[in-house]
């Protein structure tokens, strides 16, 4: 039986433009305004259509880049819980090497029929990748939160910690503790919150040593999110005399620990060392990590807050929501050492990651 728009719309109490939004799926639609037409339709006796059938089966996609980096399950927890609370079942899509891309991803979702998607850390924050997926996706009627990265071509709610705000709070640290050689070991510089935090750094390098715009490039290192990545990234620092190294990811900070450990040096009293996220157990290698806390409860309710707002037809501001992060310092930082010869003892250096 095919349905009319004012048999609806009477029945719900509201107009035929109003009953044509719900049943294409479109935003700017009030959640009660919504259930009031849903159930106009169940009342004469018509089908809800599939897409909205699907959807009021309550499931929000999550689509993280990987789980071998604790930081994505810490944020997947948050947000699962937040979702669970409020009456929806999370669904978890991690993308692998060799496996599904984050365009695959978000098809399967869409396909099964999700009331939203959150994206943590995904192509949004890659300044190389082409934005139009997130006008294709906001066009299918699908509302979705990013988390980590802002792109301003991209009309969506975006959460972000402060990579400025966290860089100064490294470079603060370490120079209190009298180190004059800081680097700063990162990932490619095609992400935003690479750049962001470079944006921080340089400036807290002028502000707080006098280091001069020209010389800045010799304190940066990019290299991989890895232990691996920041192995490498922290031997090209130490090359250059840095007593202090500050890592994107708490991850890389342990391969600058053994990388300093291979050399012989030992950590904080030879190289002092800064980690970001305060991933989970973090706290107990050897040494426990001093780094840069993520607000991740805080921002992984708000990505909730704002999704749920943008299913019920109130959408949250296409902006970004920034939280300030917070130094926790621990053992691997301490006061600059004086200048002294170190003999190598790499067969002595026990790895942060080895039991």
């Amino acid at each position: 039986m095919t349905a009319r728009l004012a048999d609806i719309a009477a029945q719900a109490g509201v107009s035929e433009a109003t009953v044509s939004r719900v049943l294409n799926g479109k935003q700017g639609v009030a959640a009660a305004t919504r259930e009031a037409v849903l159930a106009a339709l169940d009342v004469l006796g018509y089908e809800r259509p599939g897409r909205l059938r699907q959807r009021s089966e309550g499931l929000v996609g999550l689509i993280t880049p990987e789980l071998e980096n604790p930081i994505f399950p810490a944020f997947a927890q948050v947000i699962g819980q937040a979702l669970t609370r409020q009456g929806y079942t999370p669904v978890l899509a991690t993308q692998t090497p060799g496996g599904s891309t984050e365009d695959e991803l978000t098809g399967m979702l869409v396909d099964r029929g999700v009331t939203g998607i959150i994206f943590v850390s995904g192509l949004h924050a890659d300044t190389t990748a082409d934005p139009g997926r997130y006008e294709r996706l906001r066009d299918r009627g699908v509302p979705f939160v990013l988390v980590g990265g802002y792109s301003p071509r991209v009309r969506a709610p975006f959460v972000s910690p402060d990579d400025r705000a966290a860089m100064r709070l490294a470079v603060t640290h370490l120079t209190s503790l009298g180190h004059e050689r800081i680097g700063l070991a990162l990932g490619p510089e095609r992400f935003v919150p690479v750049q962001r935090k470079i944006e921080g750094f340089l400036p807290a390098l002028q502000e707080r040593l006098g280091v001069p715009p020209e010389r800045a490039g010799e304190f940066v290192q990019h290299s991989l999110y890895t232990l691996e990545g920041g192995q490498a990234a922290a031997a090209a620092l130490l090359d250059r005399g840095c007593t202090a190294v500050v890592c994107a990811s708490d991850l890389m900070a342990l391969g600058a620990v053994r990388a300093a450990r291979q050399r012989g040096l030992e950590v904080p009293a030879d190289v002092s060392v800064v980690g970001f996220d305060d991933s989970p157990l973090i706290a107990f290698t050897d040494p426990p990590l001093t780094t840069i806390r993520q607000p991740v409860s805080a921002m992984g309710q708000a990505a909730v807050r704002a999704l749920l707002e943008e299913v019920g037809g109130t959408p949250a501001p296409h902006s970004e929501f920034v939280f300030l992060p917070e130094l926790v310092v621990r053992g691997s930082t301490a006061s600059c050492p004086t200048p002294v010869s170190h003999p190598g003892r790499t067969d002595a250096a026990q790895d942060p990651t080895e039991g």
